[in-house]
């Protein structure tokens, strides 16, 4: 059974969407509605509106939307129900009593507790007989017990078998231990067997302290040399970072973005505990934008061979898009900072500091891998170094940023200020007119309809499917008008898929004396429930009169009409005539 319509009407009530939003982003007021740059994505100009009217949002720039269940939803990566239950939570509201299906919910639950168990198997196996070989690889890269139990390291060992064994005997299903990607399935029975064995184990824990994935390193030369939980109902890799829940606590708005588990650990041992890693994967943009939420700026650490170099590049370019300043720390001879701080005892920290301190921006370090490439004392490298400085320089926003550094690479090659200004110039306006260029064919391809993934047939159909969304955008609106419309329009005058299953949804709703939007979020997907608020929010200030409505039927009525006498041979005299008829009416 669904949610009560009344707790779910006061739980928004008790949860405003412009308070909630305010814990995870700034706004703005713009009018009646709040604006930021969107959580969701990176973007320097703000394209994430809220719609303080009817408590929804949607951003213009990458198309979510929904209610205050859906940002939930999306910003804390939980389910429909886990959602509910945190804002229910928040709000300090009991969860009603066996009308709804949790059994996702349910799932997520035994993922959370199986991975706690597991974690707990393979801390115990590190310091048991069956692990020596993986306290002594911990020891030999220098951690101290201490380190080791804070970050709760592990091993699993080369029998696979034990996990699943343990786990069962702890009551977890087969396909619960699947589910959370600790097991394989066996495709000759009904057994399972564990995905970890021989190697030393790293668990990944979220935000709120929940166990939800695990790193293993193999002790050996086999391949591959770590393996990561699969994507799970409670773990996305490319939405997650390692040690994020150590290096928000420690109040500092800076992150240390390391290349692997080692490094952080390392660094934190250190006594700097602001560091995190991705998961086996290069850094992703929902990985920058979770920064961006606890960070203003992040200092990219990675290694100096050509590997690291390449994903330096990647990173800043993600982390900037994120809008968060940049620092690149150069470690001496090369190193990471694991095999930098080994050995250096107590002044490894400081040493550690020291080079953070003497760190340059992204800019520079742009600016100085760019030369490297040069012959600074040929002519025509000169001229090949400005050309690809002037690039770099073009990405800033900042024009007292663009002076100085033309002030700089005007003294670095002898070239005067006033030429490297006028490259600079030149640059920055192909990059504008490249991006103009960029924005106006995303928003021509989101107007005509052609990336459109939930409503198909737009593309197609483009008069209809406006007239459509502008009559269900009013009676979303103007419920009270629900029985003049339906006396006027039948639901299969609808051409577009969606947006007839859509206008049927509300019409009943309404009917039933229910409010059109409550259960969307949960009676609909996350992209669909983008679109209903997107079309309930676009359309606001077209339809307020009965006459707009009125135009909107007579639409959606004449292109039925078009529809069914396209093909006049097969047409029926009834249908001529009436498309006949109201031609004519359209005319006078």
């Amino acid at each position: 059974m669904p949610l009560p319509e009344g707790f779910l009407q006061e739980l928004k009530m008790r949860n405003d969407i412009t308070e909630v939003a305010s814990s995870y982003m700034n706004l703005a007021r713009r009018g009646r509605n709040m604006v930021g740059l969107c959580p969701f994505h990176g973007e320097k100009t703000p394209s994430f509106n809220i719609y303080t009217e009817n408590g929804s949002f949607y951003c213009f720039g990458c198309g979510v939307g929904g209610d205050i269940i859906t940002f939930i939803m999306k910003i804390e990566n939980l389910d429909y129900i886990d959602a509910v239950k945190f804002l229910a939570q928040r709000a300090g509201m009991e969860m009603p009593e066996n009308t709804f299906d949790d059994s996702m919910s349910q799932l997520r639950k035994r993922i959370y507790e199986a991975n706690r168990q597991a974690a707990r198997f393979f801390h115990k196996q590190l310091y048991s007989p069956i692990g020596e070989k993986g306290l002594s690889y911990f020891h030999s890269r220098e951690l101290a017990d201490t380190t080791i139990k804070h970050f709760g390291l592990g091993y699993a060992d080369s029998d696979r078998f034990s996990l699943c064994n343990h786990l069962k005997s702890l009551g977890f299903k087969n396909s619960e231990i699947v589910a959370a990607n600790l097991a394989f399935q066996s495709k000759r029975s009904n057994s399972i067997y564990d995905r970890f064995n021989d190697r030393v184990m790293f668990p990944i824990i979220d935000l709120r302290g929940n166990v939800i994935a695990f790193g293993g390193r193999i002790l050996t030369d086999e391949k591959p040399k770590y393996l990561n939980t699969s994507d799970t109902p409670v773990f996305k890799k490319s939405a997650n970072l390692f040690s994020l829940n150590n290096a928000k606590n420690t109040g500092s708005r800076t992150l240390i973005l390391c290349e692997g588990y080692m490094d952080v650990i390392a660094v934190n041992q250190a006594g700097i505990q602001n560091a995190v890693a991705t998961l086996g994967t290069a850094l992703t943009s929902e990985q920058a934008l979770l920064m961006k939420r606890y960070a203003d700026e992040v200092i990219i650490c990675y290694d100096a061979d050509e590997a690291g170099q390449k994903a330096t590049q990647r990173a800043i370019e993600l982390l900037r898009n994120a809008g968060l300043s940049i620092k690149v720390i150069s470690i001496p001879q090369g190193k990471d900072p694991d095999e930098f701080l080994r050995g250096k005892g107590d002044k490894g920290g400081q040493a550690f500091r020291n080079v953070i301190e003497r760190s340059g921006n992204d800019i520079e370090y742009r600016l100085s891998k760019a030369k490297s490439k040069f012959n600074m004392e040929a002519s025509e490298d000169k001229v090949s170094y400005l050309n690809e400085a002037v690039k770099i320089l073009a990405t800033l926003d900042n024009a007292v940023e663009q002076e100085v550094y033309a002030s700089k690479l005007s003294a670095e090659i002898g070239v005067s200020k006033e030429a490297v200004m006028q490259q600079l110039k030149k640059q920055v306006s192909k990059r504008y007119k490249e991006k103009r260029t960029k924005e106006f064919r995303g928003i021509q391809s989101r107007l005509n309809g052609r990336d459109d993934k939930v409503n198909t047939d737009r593309y197609q159909k483009p008069r209809v499917t406006a007239a459509e969304e502008a009559l269900i955008a009013y009676i979303i609106k103007h419920p009270d008008r629900i029985s003049y419309v339906n006396s006027k329009l039948s639901d299969d005058k609808f051409q577009t898929a969606f947006n007839k299953k859509l206008y049927i949804y509300i019409r009943d709703r309404i009917k039933e004396g229910k409010d059109p939007l409550t259960t969307v979020s949960g009676d609909f997907t996350t992209e669909e429930a983008a679109k209903i608020y997107q079309i309930a929010n676009s359309y606001s200030t077209q339809i307020a009169t009965d006459k707009s409505m009125q135009e909107y039927i007579d639409v959606i009525n004449d292109e039925f009409l078009k529809y069914k006498t396209k093909d006049a041979g097969n047409a029926s005299m009834e249908d001529i005539q009436e498309r006949l008829r109201r031609l004519k009416d359209n005319h006078q």
